[in-house]
């Protein structure tokens, strides 16, 4: 390999442009209704791409209305674009979900929904329920942040103080069809964690979410506390009529870019090892120790197989002086 940095790039790219809305949105688009509204509504940091996406590729009338995060806007024509704030929630975001709640109340059975979801969108639609502030719902973000839960834990508690998340978007959509497109960010893919599932089914229960309360010893305001502990704060479970017009599908994943990135290695003949999508952690921290591994192997000799000795192929490109 003459140019390693570049060649670097190049699975950066690949796995970048695996997740690019204009190329995973389109083949995942509904029909167009033959009555009714078709309406997109969403949130999360490329949800503004994503409409675009919708809008360039949809023939027929729309309308509608998402959420992205600030400085992320990409302009659409018959989209509202709405920009608030990440990771901590903020007065814009919160408006923006009780209009998009607003929006989808009074649709019928003939009209169709497409919700756009992809990371960030917990923090981007973000309605608490009635009796939590919007200062309480930030404190209770912060905390999460600090304590060191996994994003599961995080999207759990979340899912339980808010009017639109773990379902309840969903169940505000019904008896419109509704089709959920989401891009995911989350290890393991499960839709119920990506954006705190807005849009699907909630298996987990409010003494899970007091469970992970007490496990990291969190300080949360009274009234989060009282919302934990009163049964109508319970989301919504499998099996509600609800959600039996709701279909969800995953355009874009963590696995998916790994494996993109893994196809251009294999074409410039250099055999690529997989670590997984389950890692968690600051990108910068996990960056040092995929560093290490690649350095470590293009170091060391080992009566291992060579695709595990060599995982990346570098042996023969790495500088043994580092």
């Amino acid at each position: 390999m003459r140019d390693p940095r570049s060649f670097l790039r190049s699975l950066f790219d690949a796995a970048v442009a695996s997740a690019q809305p204009s190329l995973c949105i389109p083949p995942f688009l509904p029909k167009q209704p033959a009555r009714g509204r078709f309406v997109v509504i969403g949130a999360g940091k490329a949800s503004a791409a994503m409409a675009r996406a919708v809008e360039e590729h949809w023939k027929g009338p729309l309308e509608g209305l998402v959420v992205t995060r600030y400085g992320y806007n990409v302009p659409c024509e018959r989209i509202e674009i709405v920009e608030a704030a990440h990771p901590v929630p903020d007065a814009a975001g919160q408006e923006a979900a009780r209009r998009m709640l607003d929006y989808v109340k009074d649709l019928t059975e003939e009209d169709e929904v497409l919700c756009l979801i992809s990371g960030g969108g917990s923090a981007l639609l973000s309605l608490p329920l009635d009796g939590i502030s919007l200062e309480d719902k930030q404190a209770v973000n912060k905390a999460l942040l600090a304590c060191g839960a996994t994003i599961t834990e995080m999207n759990c508690l979340r899912r339980h103080l808010s009017a639109v998340k773990g379902g309840r978007l969903a169940a505000a959509c019904y008896p419109a069809k509704l089709t959920t497109l989401m891009i995911s960010d989350v290890p393991g893919d499960n839709p119920m964690d990506i954006a705190s599932g807005p849009t699907v089914a909630d298996p987990t229960t409010l003494e899970d979410a007091l469970e992970i309360v007490r496990r990291y010893k969190l300080d949360l305001p009274a009234s989060v506390m009282a919302a934990l502990q009163s049964d109508a704060s319970e989301s919504i479970k499998p099996g509600d009529e609800r959600l039996a017009k709701a279909e969800t599908h995953i355009v874009a994943a963590p696995q998916i870019a790994l494996e993109a990135a893994a196809k251009v290695a294999l074409d410039a003949n250099i055999t690529p090892h997989i670590l997984g999508d389950s890692l968690e952690g600051e990108a910068k921290e996990v960056g040092i120790i995929h560093a290490g591994i690649t350095r470590q192997g293009g170091r060391q000799r080992s009566t291992l197989p060579e695709t595990l000795s060599d995982p990346l192929g570098w042996r023969d490109h790495c500088d043994p002086q580092g």
